[in-house]
């Protein structure tokens, strides 16, 4: 491993990135050794995409290592992460909130996450749709999810080489962040982040305000 060519990469990445946004280095398919060495160098935060990997990673890692899990999240994988996982970024569904809570409960402890929104002209990418997302939130603080922490929303726009495309997706979303947070809900004052943008799309993500990337490539370089 070339500890010196991993460095490099990442301070080049996060120099890159304004003030206040936090970059979610992607793990997936890197060895313990990779994720330790950037580790060392000062990086807590880490994205991975499949519940068996991560679970496996999990152990061997420093126990300050913020998870996030940022992959497509299926209901019956949930009680692999529950008990430590530092933010869920996909959540698509009402099922899966409503496991990702039970389990919470089970862990004792609040699970923080983010709505993932459909915002690409896609089939294969989750979310809700726009319509969906208020009247989920507003039931976030009655009887439902109690046990989890609404922490912004999450969007991957579609995999094209049309930027105006790409940062219409990435305004859309920001716009409805911005519709959320003008409601000054009170049970929603920590409803700040805005997890969009990789490595292919990541100026457009930034210029259209997101306060969460995820980048891997351009930090490990090619596996």
């Amino acid at each position: 491993m070339d500890k010196e060519g991993l460095a490099q990469r990442f301070r080049k990445v996060k120099d890159g990135l304004p003030s206040g946004v936090l970059l979610v280095a992607v793990s997936k398919k890197r060895t313990v050794e990779e994720i330790k060495a950037l580790y060392d160098l000062g990086h807590r935060d880490f994205g991975e995409n499949y519940p068996q990997e991560l679970r496996e990673k999990q152990p061997l890692l420093p126990e300050d290592i913020r998870w996030h899990f940022i992959g497509h999240l299926q209901t019956n994988k949930v009680k692999y992460l529950a008990p430590f996982v530092h933010l869920v970024h996909g959540v698509d569904s009402r099922a899966l909130l409503d496991e990702l809570d039970k389990r919470a409960a089970q862990a004792g402890r609040m699970i923080d996450i983010l709505l993932q929104v459909h915002i690409a002209q896609e089939e294969t990418k989750h979310g809700f749709s726009n319509d969906e997302v208020l009247p989920l939130l507003s039931e976030s603080h009655t009887e439902h999810w109690m046990n989890l922490c609404f922490r912004g929303l999450m969007g991957m726009a579609t995999n094209t080489e049309d930027n105006a495309q790409v940062e219409a997706e990435f305004n859309g979303l920001a716009a409805l962040q911005r519709q959320i947070n003008a409601l000054h809900l009170p049970y929603l004052a920590q409803f700040t982040e805005l997890s969009m943008g990789m490595s292919g799309d990541l100026d457009q993500a930034l210029a259209a305000g997101s306060t969460m990337v995820r980048v891997g490539t351009s930090i490990f370089g090619a596996r």
